[in-house]
């Protein structure tokens, strides 16, 4: 009686008991069907409001596509030249990126028109099967079923929400679930078939559901009572549209098992809106019961428990408050011990990881900093702390170490980022160079080493290598490493931007025949030696849409070679093995794709070109590689019918140099001159010779810009019989004589 701390806790218990009490005295006091009427009208309430949110957007997105309808430029007529104007497509394309960035939800807005395969968005233009196929892909939505879609006369329809394959330019793969608006096309106000994509995560951003009690669903059906959106995917309905008749309220109800269907119809655009709610709580008497008997057993029990635990928990209690600094002693309470123990522990923990986010900030500063761009007063603040920690001298150099992951057939095991930084940093601080290295980007890692002298980086470049063969030979074996060394630098967070770029130069003018494992930035000088293999392309291209696998790989291994003969920096290179590798691809077959095949080669091709230790040999391989899976997967007969534009003009890119009579294509064709002739005409708006006349000057400009040739052989190699015929064409198109262009193009640089 006389420990008041006792009474303290037994006192506090009875305090949690009261208001326990009082409590479920309350829920007890209230009716069941009565909070199930309130929370059923609050539900109403909100739905009606999420109804008109979606109202809301839904009028967004059908203001946005009438406003398309009513941007200029309906039909694209193709010129004198049989081109399209692009200044009208661009002009369009600026007017209908304005609109679409003034609605949040909008993933891209779509136009296109009947037989052209131009499409028009936001971001830019491309071809409608290329958007379709290989940007935005769906196994059902697809070019082929838009254009037939679009083609048909359909009112205004949102399609529900999916998820698409998207493709970015770095060739990386994301996927979204996006929502389809179609414009309609039964009354015409342009001819535009106009589309929309929609962000489903950022369009439902816009309507609240967390007023929605718990077990109620919504639904949203189109006009056609298809569905547009569910919270709930396994809410099945068929059938009770035909049961309900909507009032003049654009109202009605319909109960269905333990649940109510509330159907509201909007008066914007007649989508209709389902809710399902719990009908009523069940047997409600038996619950009241139960109840009570609950808050009765619950009283005594928390009674007795408070008198237990009163006198149980008195000494520990004390304890806890000695272990907190409180003048109470106590005995053995392990349990409580062990719990405290536990939070040092997590304390310690917790200190790892704010270490860690430590690191990482003062990474972040430094990648800031190689950014030239403003930064906010924040980031500003947040370099100027963190500046001394990046420099251990008065000056520094930066170094910059790439490697190159181990053939999948050589790999063993994968060493991450933080540990390749660890070893790094180690490896430095062990040759008593003071550094600090942080990961930039994949296997791309940068060092700020303090030096107190300029003759100090000749050592360095020496120590680096020495480095780089002890980590090849120990913990990453397998792994190809270079490093590249700037200049000194005075210790300040804006030289280091001057350093990196020097860093990523002599990274990308490296020589492609280059084995010294250390790079001297500042050593590094800019040639052009690069040959520009036009016509080898062009064979290439031939020899690949022919099915001539050795002359393929014939004229891969001569140019490669000739360009590593010529020691060309090591960019260049890249170029030359890209553009022979595209000039194949561009013929190759729809089957050379499937299974993403082709996909997969040109990834692989991508990331050798690009990788630091890619020797031309293994390029070399990777291109006949290509060569083979192409050349496999041509088309062994020809086309049933060789009377159309793609074949034509392929034919004519690819013999333009040749003495290509109109008799002889429609020999090709297999059909008459003068039929030829007219169908040429409708076909591509211009007569045969200006189409061959403009395919030819066409080459005959890059020639003149990037080759050596005189004007006579450049004449001869582009289909030309004799210079004064080729100058005087040339000059009927451009309005100059080829030697004027070429000079004109040699003083623009």
């Amino acid at each position: 009686m006389k420990n008041q701390g006792t009474f303290q806790i037994f006192f506090a218990m009875l305090l949690v008991i009261g208001i326990m009490v009082i409590s479920m005295y309350y829920l007890y006091r209230n009716s069941i069907s009565g909070i199930y009427d309130r929370m059923t009208e609050n539900n109403s309430l909100a739905v009606k409001a999420m109804i008109g949110s979606f109202d809301n957007n839904f009028r967004s997105i059908n203001n946005l596509i009438h406003s398309i309808h009513m941007l200029p430029y309906n039909v694209l007529e193709p010129g004198e030249d049989g081109q399209v104007d692009m200044s009208d497509v661009y002009l369009l394309q600026d007017n209908l990126a304005s609109l679409v960035s003034s609605v949040d939800f909008i993933e891209e807005a779509v136009i296109f028109y009947d037989n052209h395969d131009l499409v028009i968005t936001s971001s830019g233009t491309s071809s409608l099967t290329q958007f379709f196929n290989q940007k935005y892909k769906h196994d059902r939505f697809n070019v082929n079923y838009w254009r037939t879609y679009m083609k048909e006369r359909n009112s205004f329809k949102v399609f529900h929400g999916d998820y698409y394959r998207i493709s970015s330019d770095t060739f990386k793969e994301t996927t979204k679930k996006l929502m389809i608006a179609a414009g309609g096309n039964k009354v015409r106000l342009s001819n535009k078939n106009v589309m929309l994509l929609i962000n489903e995560k950022a369009f439902m951003k816009q309507v609240s559901q967390n007023l929605m009690i718990p077990g109620a669903s919504l639904i949203v059906l189109d006009q056609n009572q298809q569905v547009v959106y569910s919270t709930d995917s396994t809410l099945n309905i068929t059938g009770m549209m035909e049961e309900v008749y909507l009032s003049a309220t654009q109202e009605a109800s319909l109960t269905r098992e333990n649940y109510e269907y509330h159907f509201y119809k909007s008066d914007f655009n007649e989508f209709i809106y389902v809710e399902k709610i719990p009908f009523q709580f069940q047997n409600i008497d038996s619950v009241s019961q139960a109840n009570r008997l609950i808050m009765f057993t619950a009283i005594l029990c928390a009674i007795l428990l408070s008198i237990l635990l009163s006198i149980y928990l008195n000494k520990p209690v004390k304890r806890i408050l000695h272990q907190l600094g409180g003048r109470h002693g106590g005995n053995d309470f392990a349990k409580i011990l062990s719990g405290i123990k536990h939070m040092q522990a997590e304390n310690e923990t917790y200190k790892k990881q704010l270490a860690f986010v430590d690191a990482e900030a003062r990474r972040g500063i430094l990648l800031l900093a190689l950014d030239e761009r403003e930064l906010s007063a924040e980031h500003e603040q947040l370099m100027h702390r963190y500046e001394t920690d990046f420099f251990l001298n008065k000056q520094f150099v930066m170094v910059m170490f790439r490697w190159s992951a181990p053939a999948q057939a050589e790999e063993g095991v994968n060493v991450s980022a933080e540990r390749m930084a660890e070893l790094l940093r180690t490896g430095l601080r062990d040759r008593q160079a003071m550094a600090n290295v942080y990961h930039e980007r994949e296997l791309q890692f940068l060092a700020l080493i303090g030096i107190r002298q300029s003759s100090e980086r000749d050592t360095l470049l020496k120590l680096l290598g020495l480095l780089l063969g002890q980590l090849q030979q120990g913990e990453l074996s397998g792994y190809t490493g270079i490093a590249c060394v700037s200049k000194v630098y005075a210790s300040e967070l804006s030289n280091c931007s001057k350093a990196y770029q020097s860093l990523t130069s002599a990274m990308a003018y490296r020589h492609v025949n280059e084995r010294a494992a250390v790079i001297d930035a500042g050593k590094l000088e800019y040639e052009w030696n690069m040959p520009l293999p036009i016509e080898k392309l062009e064979k290439l291209a031939s020899f690949v849409m022919n099915g001539k696998l050795k002359e393929s790989k014939a004229i891969i291994t001569e140019t490669i070679r000739e360009t590593a003969q010529r020691n060309v920096h090591q960019h260049q290179f890249a170029y030359i093995a890209k553009s022979l590798f595209y000039a194949m691809v561009r013929h190759a077959s729809p089957s050379a794709n499937r299974n993403n095949e082709l996909y997969l080669l040109e990834s692989e091709f991508l990331r050798a070109a690009e990788t630091t230790g890619a020797s031309p040999e293994k390029l070399e391989q990777l291109l006949h590689d290509a060569a083979q899976h192409i050349v496999h997967h041509s088309e062994a007969a020809e086309p049933a019918s060789k009377l159309n534009k793609a074949y034509i003009s392929q034919y004519i890119e690819l013999n333009y140099m040749r003495n290509l009579y109109l008799d002889q294509l429609a020999e090709v064709t297999g059909t008459s001159s003068k039929y030829f002739s007219s169908y040429f005409k409708k076909t591509f708006g211009v007569n045969y010779v200006e189409y061959l006349n403009k395919v030819r000057l066409s080459h005959a400009r890059e020639l003149l810009k990037h080759s050596n040739y005189s004007v006579s052989e450049i004449g001869e190699r582009t289909g030309y019989l004799n210079s004064s015929t080729f100058t005087t064409t040339f000059k009927k198109y451009y309005g100059i004589s080829p030697s004027e262009y070429r000079k004109q193009k040699q003083n623009t640089g």
